[in-house]
C-alpha cells in the first residue's frame, strides 16, 4: 500500500495536537490546581513583591492569552483580550472559579487544536502584532504556559514552605 502524501503531515499535526493537549491538561493544569489550592482565596492574590505578579495575576494571564492565541486565531472567538487588567486584578475573583475557567479555555484549546489540519499550522495569520505560523502560535501557548506555571510553582514552595511533591511515583 502506498502511503498518501498528506498522511505524514497528518501525522505530526496529531502529535502537536497530542503533545498540547498531554502539557496543558495533563501537566501543568494538575499542578496549578495544586498549588492554588494550596495558597487558598487568600494567598492566591498575594505578590511576591510590589513589581511581582500574583498567581491570581497569572491564572487570568493564562486564560486571556490561551484565548487570544488560540481561541481566537483558531476558534470564532473575539480577540477582546485586556492584557492590563490581567494585570492590575488584586482580588475578588475566587480560586477555584479562576482554575475552572482556565480548565475550560485550555479545553476548549486542546479541543481547536486537535482539529487544527496541517495547512493551518503552517499559516501566516497575525496574532497580537506578529505574523506567526499556526504551528508558532501553539507553541507560544506551550512556552508561554510552561513559565507562568512555573513561576506559579515556586512562588508556591516558598510561601507554603512545602514540597509540591509533582515527582512521587
Amino acid at each position: 500500500m502506498t502511503a498518501r502524501p498528506d498522511e505524514p503531515s497528518s501525522a505530526l499535526a496529531q502529535i502537536v495536537a497530542a503533545e498540547f493537549r498531554t502539557r496543558l491538561l495533563g501537566e501543568y493544569l494538575p499542578r496549578i490546581t495544586k498549588c492554588v489550592e494550596m495558597l487558598g482565596d487568600d494567598g492566591v492574590w498575594r505578590k511576591p513583591a510590589p513589581n511581582c505578579n500574583s498567581a491570581g495575576n497569572l491564572l487570568l494571564h493564562l486564560a486571556g492569552n490561551t484565548t487570544q492565541w488560540i481561541l481566537a486565531t483558531f476558534g470564532d472567538a473575539d480577540d477582546r483580550r485586556d492584557r492590563p487588567a490581567e494585570f492590575a486584578a488584586d482580588g475578588g475573583v475566587p480560586a477555584r472559579v479562576m482554575l475552572d475557567r482556565l480548565a475550560a479555555v485550555w479545553t476548549r484549546a486542546c479541543d481547536l487544536v486537535d482539529r487544527v489540519p496541517i495547512a493551518e499550522l503552517l499559516r501566516v495569520r497575525r496574532v497580537q502584532r506578529y505574523d506567526v505560523t499556526g504551528l508558532a502560535a501553539i507553541l507560544h501557548v506551550l512556552e508561554h504556559s510552561s513559565g507562568h506555571a512555573g513561576q506559579i510553582y515556586s512562588w508556591t514552595k516558598q510561601v507554603t514552605g512545602r514540597d509540591l511533591h509533582f515527582y512521587d511515583l
